[in-house]
């Protein structure tokens, strides 16, 4: 986590294999801010039309904490936004299960709402998978890929 003017936290990015859960949201509130925003991505039970019982997700930590940062800096460049909170999972996420939590605070609610949008639409256009070479999968749903 890193610090605002001394103040506390100011951004909690955790990759874990244990349970997600929202507690850590009272980590995300300020006296300059109005509006938290949460989105809770959870594991459904289909995708295209194939049954889905669980999802796996493997991550090296560095790179992935390396890139939550990228994102809450982009973030900061287009929203005035305070924290960041996005923990996310690794290994089993069964159907009904958070994979990922995305806070964010901000003095205003569309702040907040539109730079919570941002960061998951990223989050999933960059998931890199292995191959014999990595590839980008963009997600369909993403209005941001590829601008800059």
């Amino acid at each position: 986590m890193s610090e605002e003017g001394g103040r506390g936290p100011r951004d909690l990015i955790k990759v874990t294999h244990d349970k997600l859960s929202v507690d850590a949201v009272s980590l995300l509130t300020s006296p300059s801010c109005g509006a938290i925003s949460i989105f809770i991505g959870t594991t459904r039970n289909n995708f295209e039309g194939k049954k889905v019982v669980q999802l796996e997700y493997e991550a090296y930590v560095p790179m992935a904490q390396s890139e939550l940062r990228k994102i809450y800096t982009d973030i900061r460049a287009r929203w005035p936004t305070v924290r960041h909170m996005c923990p996310s999972s690794t290994g089993l996420v069964p159907v009904n299960e958070a994979g990922v939590i995305i806070g964010i605070s901000s003095p205003h609610r569309g702040n907040a709402l539109e730079a919570v949008q941002f960061c998951i639409d990223t989050l999933k256009a960059t998931k890199v998978y292995e191959a014999d070479e990595s590839c980008w999968k963009e997600n369909k749903e993403c209005q941001w890929t590829g601008q800059s």
